[in-house]
């Protein structure tokens, strides 16, 4: 026992490891994509139904001076609130949250469900013990039990 405990303990850790690398890896593609989807799918439909808004060059410079574009406040140093970026993020998000939301329940789906465990006790009437299913006797308050 202690000799399996020596030689597989590291090598299941190394096997537990490298699946989580591929999990994190996979999951770190899923979401380049996700964020390709939005950035070069979505916000181009979405600025497009919202009559050209262009949600990149959406913010606030905290300077108080109007600029026309991001590039334009950034240039100038100004300090900016860049809620159009964060509006995009927090889209990345939601259909990121979606699509794991998906897998999770086609996993569940394919997941063999477990059958329930026979029935192999009942409860004496007299003692509310636990006893085995085919006693004609309790074994706690030794009553004769009926046959029902």
């Amino acid at each position: 026992y202690l000799l399996s405990q020596i030689y597989f303990t590291p090598f299941s850790l190394i096997c537990h490891l490298s699946n989580k690398q591929k999990r994190f890896r996979m999951i770190r593609n899923l979401f380049s994509l996700v964020t390709s989807l939005v950035d070069n799918v979505i916000m181009p439909v979405i600025t497009l139904l919202t009559g050209k808004i262009d949600f990149s060059n959406l913010f606030i410079a905290l300077d108080g001076e109007n600029y026309k574009t991001l590039a334009e406040a950034q240039k100038a140093g100004a300090a900016t609130l860049n809620y159009g970026t964060f509006i995009s993020g927090l889209l990345n998000f939601l259909i990121m949250a979606f699509v794991v939301f998906l897998i999770v329940k086609a996993m569940n789906k394919m997941r063999k469900k477990e059958e329930p465990a026979p029935v192999t006790t009942k409860v004496c009437p007299h003692c509310m013990s636990e006893i085995h299913i085919d006693a004609d006797r309790c074994p706690h308050c030794t009553s004769r039990l009926d046959e029902n």
